[in-house]
C-alpha cells in the first residue's frame, strides 16, 4: 500500500475515523469528569543513617546502607506503623468509620488492622536515589484527610524507628544490671578471700617481706660460713694444743707462758752455775732448784690452761656453728613458706583482677545500654511535612483528553483500515493495476493529475495483457 492509497482510504472512510474519534474522546472526557477527585499529599523525611550515633557514637557500616534504606521503607509500609496511625486519628471512635468496617467486613476481625490495610492501600514511599531522603505520598478524597494520613504516618514512623533503637537497649541493661550484680558479687567475694588469707597468714606487704627475709636468709649463710671457718681453725688449734702444748701456737704466743720460759731459762743457768761452785746439797742449790721445779710447774699449769681455753673457744664456735646452721634452716622455711603464699596470693590477686575487668566490663556496656535506653532522639527527621494539597492528584482531565485525542485518531485509522480491507474497493489506477495484475503503460483522456483526481469513474486505460 502506497502512501497515496493511505490518503484515499482515509478520505474515503472519513466519518468511521471522526466517529471513532468522537467516541473515544467524549467518553474520556465524560468518564474524566465524573470520576471522583483525589489528592496526593507527600512529606519528606531525612535519614541520618550516616552519621555518628549521638549516644553510641557508632557509625553504620557502608555496605549496610543498601539494605538499611530498604528496610526503612518496610518498616513504613508495615502494619504496625498504620495501626498507630489509626490509633493518632481516632478512627475507631468514629461512628462513620464503624459503619464501614461492619459493612466491608460484617463485622469479622480487628477494625484497627482492617483501616492500616486501607491505609496502606493508598500509601507510597520512595527514596531519593543519591541521598537519604524518604519521601511519604498518601493519596484520598479530603486534602486535609490526605495531610493528616501522610503526617500521622511520618510521626508514627519516628516512634516506631526510636523504639526499635529502644527497646533491644532497655532489655539488654536489664540484663546487664542482673549480670553487674553477679559480678560485683564474685568481685566482692574473691576481695574477701584474699583479705582473709592476708589475716590468716600475717601478711600486709608480701613483696617487701619477701625481700627482707631473702636479705636476712643470705646474711646468715654468710655468717654461717664465717662460723664454720672459725670452728675449722679453732678446732685444730685445739688438735694441737692437746697434742703437744708447748708446740701449740696459742701456748707459744702467750705472754704469759713467754715470761715464764724466760724465768725458767734464767733458773737453769743459775742453777747450772751453781752446780758448778756448790754441791747438791747446798742451801743455796736446793733453793735454785726448787725455784725451778715451781717455774716449771707454773709453766704446765698455765700451759694446760690455755690448751683449756682453746679448747672452750672451740666449742664455742662449734656451738655458734649449730646455732647458725638451725637459725638458716627456719629461715630457709620461712622464705619457702613466703614463697608459697605469694604464689598462692597471687592466684587469689588474679582472681580479683579478673572479677574486676569482668565487672568494670558489664558496667560500662550496662553504662551504655541504659543511655540508649533512655535515648529520645531519632536519627530520622522531617524534612518538608505535608500539607493540603490545592490541587488534584486524579483525575487528570487535560492529560486523559490528550490521550483520547490521540488513542482516539489511532483507532479511528485502524477501524478504517480493518474496514476497508473487509470491503476493499477500487480508489486509483495503483488498485487496478494490482488487481488485474497488469502494468500501465499510458492514461488517455486526460493528464496523470486529472485522471487522480477521478476516482469515483477511472479514465480509460490502454491495457496490454502479460
Amino acid at each position: 500500500m502506497t502512501f497515496t492509497q493511505f490518503l484515499l482510504i482515509l478520505k474515503a472512510r472519513f466519518w468511521i475515523i471522526l466517529i471513532t474519534f468522537l467516541v473515544i474522546v467524549s467518553s474520556a472526557t465524560v468518564v474524566s469528569l465524573l470520576m471522583p477527585k483525589s489528592f496526593t499529599a507527600t512529606t519528606s523525611l531525612v535519614l541520618n543513617y550516616k552519621g555518628m550515633d549521638p549516644v553510641t557514637g557508632t557509625v553504620l557500616p557502608a555496605q549496610l546502607m543498601p539494605g538499611y534504606m530498604a528496610t526503612q521503607i518496610d518498616i513504613i509500609s508495615s502494619q504496625n506503623v498504620a495501626i498507630k496511625v489509626v490509633d493518632a486519628l481516632k478512627f475507631t471512635d468514629s461512628s462513620v468509620a464503624q459503619e464501614q468496617f461492619y459493612k466491608a467486613t460484617q463485622g469479622q476481625g480487628d477494625i484497627r488492622a482492617w483501616f492500616a490495610d486501607q491505609l496502606l492501600e493508598e500509601l507510597e514511599v520512595k527514596p531519593s536515589k543519591e541521598s537519604s531522603v524518604l519521601e511519604i505520598s498518601f493519596k484520598g478524597a479530603d486534602p486535609e484527610f490526605a495531610a493528616e494520613v501522610v503526617n500521622g504516618f511520618a510521626n508514627a514512623y519516628i516512634q516506631t524507628n526510636l523504639q526499635l533503637k529502644v527497646e533491644p537497649s532497655q532489655k539488654a541493661a536489664s540484663f546487664l544490671g542482673e549480670q553487674t550484680k553477679a559480678l560485683r558479687a564474685n568481685l566482692e567475694t574473691a576481695q574477701a578471700k584474699i583479705s582473709k588469707y592476708q589475716q590468716e597468714k600475717g601478711l600486709t606487704n608480701i613483696v617487701g617481706s619477701l625481700d627482707v627475709e631473702s636479705a636476712r636468709l643470705n646474711d646468715l649463710s654468710s655468717q654461717l660460713v664465717m662460723a664454720q671457718s672459725q670452728a675449722y681453725e679453732s678446732n685444730s688449734r685445739q688438735r694441737s694444743a692437746g697434742g703437744n702444748g708447748l708446740a701449740s701456737p696459742d701456748v707459744t704466743a702467750n705472754s704469759v707462758i713467754q715470761n715464764m720460759k724466760v724465768e725458767i731459762a734464767r733458773a737453769e743457768s743459775k742453777l747450772s752455775e751453781l752446780s758448778q761452785r756448790v754441791g747438791v746439797n747446798h742451801p743455796q742449790y736446793q733453793a735454785t732448784r726448787e725455784e725451778l721445779e715451781k717455774l716449771k710447774s707454773m709453766l704446765r699449769q698455765e700451759t694446760q690452761n690455755v690448751s683449756s681455753s682453746v679448747a672452750g673457744t672451740a666449742n664455742i664456735y662449734r656451738q655458734r656453728e649449730a646455732e647458725l646452721k638451725a637459725a638458716l634452716a627456719a629461715q630457709k622455711a620461712r622464705v619457702l613458706e613466703l614463697n608459697l603464699s605469694r604464689d598462692e596470693l597471687a592466684v587469689l590477686q588474679r582472681d580479683v583482677e579478673n572479677a574486676q575487668r569482668a565487672m568494670d566490663a558489664a558496667s560500662q556496656r550496662y553504662t551504655q545500654a541504659t543511655l540508649e535506653g533512655k535515648a529520645n532522639q531519632s536519627d530520622v527527621a522531617v524534612l518538608n511535612p505535608a500539607t493540603a494539597p490545592q490541587t488534584q492528584s486524579s483525575p487528570k482531565v487535560m492529560r486523559n483528553i490528550l490521550l483520547s485525542v490521540f488513542l482516539g485518531t489511532m483507532l479511528g485509522v485502524f477501524f478504517a483500515l480493518l474496514v476497508e480491507l473487509m470491503n476493499r474497493r477500487v480508489r486509483s489506477r495503483d488498485d487496478l493495476s494490482e488487481l488485474l495484475e497488469v502494468p500501465v503503460f499510458t492514461i488517455s483522456g486526460g493528464s496523470a493529475q486529472s485522471s487522480s483526481k477521478n476516482l469515483i469513474a477511472p479514465p480509460r486505460l490502454l491495457l496490454k495483457a502479460k
